[in-house]
């Protein structure tokens, strides 16, 4: 059986070929019943009719069944078939007029294996060739040539006419199949695509995390072993306490590795509020802190967004500003947004000048993955504040 939503691969007539064999074989022994028992004419003419239908069955057997099956059809084999069938067919129908039963068998193989040409040249010899024959041959009266050749102009028509719609069909229903089959392709080709854009999606997601975790953290590590080195031969107490912030550097990697394999919230925002891990991620930076507004929970995205984007700018402001420069972090709870500032007093750059590194585009797509806007102010010479807004839900009031 075919499931919902997948295309057929095949039509319901190349399926029904045992159908078309019982339909033929009863047409042929119908007709075959009918001139025997025909009255007229004597019975060895009517004997001498049913002989010649019987290569019908053979030839019917071992070429037609083929060519009907096939997808298309060759057009000169189907033409060699149907010349023999006509020519099988003909001469009992002109010599008893009940042969003429036999055409309901044979002109529907003309539409289904030739060009419509070909087919009306083929149907018409079915339907009129065997009367005029038969009229010529017979010489009957004015009253059974009337009734017989109104028959075969009707029957004719009739052929014409339903032949021609089932091949509007037919030819719909092939249609359809192709646009099945487009659409079948074009929705494993959008699965695809669906698929790899969500693992690109996944894989800039995680770019993102590792850049603002622990590539951050392992830059800081390599600042403070810097600052170690250079304070180990004249000023041990400051080196020790660089060595507690190494320690205490590498343990947050850790937890933040961790949290990143169990996909969990940030280690900072483990069971602490976002003043409070920003409080934590400031000191580790040697800067301030300054939360202003009602500090209230948040939802998650917009809490790990800030506390992400306020790990990048203080990463770039140790980075670019220097150990020296006094940086400064501001959290303002508006009542729809929350704002975080990174703001350093060091040397600045031109903000008009595209940057090749990652940090600060993904700043800018963390922001606007939750709606918010990210904005960079610096100028050479000046310091550099990165803001971002971000917006929140309002809480709702309880009636």
């Amino acid at each position: 059986m075919t499931g919902p939503g997948v295309a057929r691969d095949e039509h319901a007539w190349d399926r029904t070929i045992r159908l078309w064999d019982a339909y033929f074989a009863v047409a042929w022994a119908a007709t075959l019943a009918f001139v025997l028992a025909a009255a007229h004419p004597a019975l060895p003419v009517r004997a001498v009719a049913a002989a010649l239908l019987v290569p019908l069955v053979p030839w019917y057997a071992l070429v037609g069944r083929r060519l009907l099956q096939e997808d298309p059809p060759d057009q000169r084999q189907a033409l060699r078939y149907l010349a023999g069938a006509i020519a099988l067919f003909l001469p009992s129908a002109v010599l008893v007029g009940e042969t003429r039963l036999m055409a309901f068998a044979l002109v529907p193989q003309c539409f289904m294996t030739l060009r419509m040409r070909w087919t009306l040249v083929a149907v018409t010899l079915i339907n009129l060739a065997p009367v005029a024959g038969w009229a010529l041959l017979w010489h009957p009266g004015i009253e059974d040539l009337f009734a017989n050749s109104l028959f075969a102009v009707v029957t004719f028509v009739f052929s014409v006419v339903v032949g021609s719609w089932i091949v509007r069909i037919i030819e719909q229903s092939w249609e359809r199949a192709e646009l099945i089959a487009e659409l079948d392709a074009s929705r494993h080709e959008v699965s695809r695509l669906s698929a790899a854009h969500g693992a690109l999606a996944e894989r800039e997601r995680m770019a993102r995390e590792i850049h603002d975790t622990l590539a951050q953290g392992f830059t800081s590590l390599l600042m403070l072993i810097q600052a170690v080195e250079a304070e180990l031969d004249h000023d041990a107490p400051q080196a020790r306490r660089h060595l507690a912030l190494m320690d205490e550097t590498a343990r947050q990697n850790l937890a933040e590795a961790r949290a990143l394999v169990a996909g969990g919230a940030p280690a900072d925002l483990a069971g602490a509020s976002l003043p409070d891990a920003l409080r934590r991620l400031a000191a580790r930076h040697e800067a301030t802190l300054e939360v202003t507004g009602p500090v209230r929970a948040l939802p998650a995205a917009p809490e790990v967004v800030a506390l992400r984007s306020c790990q990048e700018a203080l990463a770039n402001a140790r980075k670019h500003a220097g150990s020296s420069a006094e940086v400064g972090v501001a959290l303002t709870y508006a009542e729809d947004t929350v704002t975080v500032s990174v703001r350093d007093d060091g040397c600045g750059f031109d903000a008009g000048v595209p940057c090749g590194g990652y940090g600060l585009a993904g700043l800018r797509a963390r922001a606007t993955e939750v709606g918010g806007r990210a904005r960079i102010r610096s100028s050479p010479g000046d310091g550099t504040t990165v803001t971002v807004v971000l917006p929140v839900a309002l809480p709702r009031s309880t009636p």
